[in-house]
């Protein structure tokens, strides 16, 4: 996704920016770019996604296993690849001065063994044409390899019982997914399930990693897709789905638990459901604190500047953690503890952060004038449309 923080540098304050006069740093040309650090980021990002599919499959080492494992990272990096240089392009082609992607190697605390890439934007972006061009291309071009490696993937996927899976992954699925199994995966009979091939789980994950840059939130590709489209109706929009994406976890939690209420469980597995719904939770957050040091035009307050991204991150970490380590425990008062905690973090960002009312924090940075044409008004559409085909409400579950 195109990098966040945007240096604003050489530009006037956002208090002192009227919407239609925006400042924008152009250069003459295309400056020299600067590489080495990104190619050691992502030759660790290499090492990182190979050896974490290694340990992933519990395999012992071997031809085979390296085979798998060199499968895996050869295609998630090309979809990776392709949705960061869709937006480098997209960028040089708008004379918007942006960096090589930077790649986020993170062996086996992500499933994948990265987190992804940015690219620093160091210019404001002039027009809404150009916003939706460079937020759109990445997504797009990403898709353009993940879908057809998933399609070839699932092809040459395994059926396995559902007794193998005691102890893995459970992949979330999403309305697009089910078409491509539908077409290409094997039949699946009862009490079995698809065991995804390397191409396949490389594919799922940078379908996964899409949807979440889809999110029509702050600065994230779909942020900048929808404000291309919407114009600064998108704030009020932005902060909508940003609160909605608390509601989920909510939902989620007390839908799986009202489900094993049923069947005579109640809370017996609550811990596992607060785990299989910690994403929406752990991105609320994130996007708060990215949102905190990415405002958009409004000025940033006293009151919210209260809640710090180390407060935030701090409160979010020791959550996750302990929903990790008490994944299987069923006790009442551990997890009452653990509601109370999230009722401090939330009752902070209700008083000083992103829930408190007027909060500008989930606000684009404004664009010069000029709307989109019928062409790239139907792209937005089409985009925006791939979040709600690549949605999973639970993407992964252990």
């Amino acid at each position: 996704m195109p990098g966040l923080p945007q240096d604003s540098s050489g530009s006037p304050p956002h208090s002192a920016t009227p919407l239609p006069e925006v400042a924008v740093r152009v250069r003459p040309a295309n400056p020299p770019l600067a590489w080495r650090a990104n190619a050691g980021l992502f030759l660790a990002t290499v090492g990182s996604a190979f050896y974490t599919y290694l340990k992933l499959e519990g395999a012992e080492p071997s031809r085979v296993a390296g085979f798998h494992a060199l499968q895996f990272t050869a295609a998630l990096l090309s979809i990776l690849l392709a949705h960061e240089f869709g937006h480098f392009i997209a960028a040089r082609v708008h004379k918007v001065d942006a960096s090589l992607p930077y790649f986020i190697p993170l062996p086996l605390l992500s499933p994948f063994g990265t987190m992804g890439a940015v690219i620093r934007m160091r210019s404001l972006i002039p027009t809404r044409r150009a916003l939706l061009d460079i937020g759109a291309a990445g997504p797009l071009a990403g898709l353009a390899l993940a879908i057809p490696l998933y399609a070839w993937g699932a092809a040459h996927s395994q059926v396995v019982s559902l007794d193998s899976f005691e102890g893995g992954l459970q992949l979330g699925d999403s309305l697009l997914l089910r078409v491509l199994d539908h077409f290409f995966a094997p039949a699946i009979p009862a009490g079995s399930d698809l065991s995804l091939s390397p191409v396949a789980f490389a594919a799922w994950g940078g379908m996964f990693v899409t949807m979440i840059n889809l999110l029509p939130v702050g600065q994230l590709d779909g942020g900048h897709v929808a404000y291309s489209l919407f114009g600064p109706k998108q704030d009020r929009i932005a902060t909508w789905v940003h609160k909605s994406m608390l509601a989920f976890f909510f939902v989620s939690v007390f839908g799986f638990v009202a489900r094993d209420a049923r069947g005579g469980l109640w809370l017996w597995h609550l811990g596992r459901h607060v785990q299989s719904s910690l994403f929406w939770l752990v991105w609320f957050e994130v996007l708060a604190v990215l949102g905190s040091m990415t405002r958009g035009r409004n000025p940033v307050d006293a009151s919210e500047g209260r809640l710090s991204a180390s407060t935030r991150l701090f409160a979010t970490v020791s959550l996750v953690v302990m929903a990790a380590l008490f994944y299987d425990v069923a006790s009442g008062l551990l997890w009452l503890a653990w509601f109370v905690g999230l009722g401090v973090l939330l009752t902070m960002e209700r008083k000083w952060g992103v829930l408190r009312p007027g909060s500008s924090a989930m606000d684009h940075p404004p664009t010069g004038p000029g709307k989109l044409d019928a062409v790239r008004m139907t792209i937005a559409i089409v985009t925006l449309a791939f979040f709600v085909l690549l949605f999973m409400p639970t993407p992964i579950s252990l």
